[in-house]
């Protein structure tokens, strides 16, 4: 058992990829762990409660490894009559700047922030890159949690962690990019894809390529994704938000065709897909960026309909009908908007897509099929899905 100080007893509070990783990982080095998820699933490595409530009643240090801002937001909210009146709260999830210095002002000096770099094989040994930024009180009594997961590496600020994580993973996103195209360029010279990684591997992407060999495969062994398209997918567009600039690697992630759960190294892999097919789904994009409508008559079919449950009931709306739900102006909330193309799949002349949208405190799920008619991809019909 590893020499212990304070804390002794840790809520993990999100079981996802990391946070089970975590749990596990402290819990053989000796502490006290309980989990809980906001999906329900339970973890075969430590005990889990169905209530973050009962999981820090008694945990004086308690660890978040949620997936985004709104769900840190939403469970500390929950459990805020329940922490004890001395338990630190360590934040170890990627979220925004600001919503990490929202945070801090929230919890005080008990609030340490503490993104971490690396995924799941490095937590297992003890390897992450951890920023940390705390009171000096604070981060001596989580040190030696942190320092059980691998390297602290002490920051002047929340906000400031908070943005050399969202950087960090912004030059993943390029190396993932970069990869992708040597790819496509190496298939386009029918080069032997084994050959071609072999190379790669003495270059710049090397240790990219070394970790993910199994995915870059032509045949691989997926397995379990370490860190997936829609995590870094988000990633990219907090960072967008927070500088305020737009992100070559932000629209390029979003056009991958291919599912958010997918491990990063598939967007390296999926079959290209021809900027046409992407026209009409931008435009579509910019009617709802703008609130003007000719957008959408531009990536629409005429003899569309959009289709779904609105306030319990199901409605089917004609292209015109549907226009006129917008007054050519963007949302008040536009800025905090995103959109993203999860899943694009072509079939000759049909094609079938996939998008979220997350418009304030709303997500939708839009299904779309799309014909290539007259020399151009549209949209013939829309179903979508608003999420409770």
């Amino acid at each position: 058992m590893a020499h212990m100080t304070t804390p002794h007893t840790i809520a993990v509070l999100g079981l996802g990829r990391m946070g089970e990783a975590i749990a596990t990982r402290l819990a053989t080095q000796g502490w006290d762990i309980v989990g809980w998820t906001r999906s329900g699933r339970t973890s075969g490595a430590v005990k889990t409660t169905s209530d973050p409530n009962d999981a820090v009643t008694k945990a004086d240090l308690v660890l978040l490894a949620l997936f985004d801002g709104p769900a840190c937001q939403q469970v500390l909210d929950d459990i805020r009559d329940s922490l004890r009146t001395d338990a630190i709260v360590l934040n170890t999830s990627t979220i925004a700047p600001s919503e990490a210095a929202a945070l801090a002002r929230q919890l005080g000096p008990a609030y340490v922030h503490a993104p971490v770099l690396g995924s799941v094989p490095a937590v297992a040994v003890g390897a992450l890159q951890i920023l940390a930024a705390a009171g000096q009180d604070a981060l001596d009594r989580v040190r030696p949690v942190l320092q059980a997961l691998g390297t602290v590496r002490h920051v002047d600020d929340v906000f400031t962690a908070a943005a050399f994580k969202l950087i960090a993973n912004h030059s993943l996103a390029g190396a993932v990019l970069a990869l992708r195209d040597s790819l496509r360029q190496a298939d386009a010279l029918h080069l032997p894809r084994a050959q071609v990684l072999d190379v790669l591997e003495l270059g710049q992407l090397g240790g990219l390529v070394a970790r993910k060999r199994s995915f870059l495969a032509d045949q691989p062994d997926v397995g379990t994704a370490e860190f997936t398209i829609g995590a870094l997918a988000k990633d990219m567009a907090l960072l967008a938000a927070a500088s305020n600039t737009p992100l070559r690697s932000a629209a390029s992630l979003a056009d991958t065709p291919a599912a958010p759960e997918a491990d990063i190294a598939v967007a390296a892999t999926v079959p290209a897909v021809e900027d046409a097919v992407l026209e009409p789904l931008r435009a579509y994009i910019r009617g709802h960026s703008t609130g003007d409508p000719t957008h959408f008559r531009d990536a629409l079919l005429p003899t569309a309909h959009i289709e779904g449950i609105r306030d319990g009931a199901f409605v089917s709306w004609p292209l015109d009908e549907y226009c006129a739900l917008f007054q050519g102006q963007p949302a008040p909330d536009e800025p905090t908007r995103s959109r993203r193309i999860d899943a694009l799949d072509v079939h000759g002349t049909v094609a079938t897509v996939t998008m979220t949208l997350s418009h304030g405190l709303d997500t939708f799920t839009d299904i779309f099929l799309m014909v290539h008619v007259d020399g151009n991809w549209r949209i013939a019909n829309k179903a979508y899905y608003r999420h409770p």
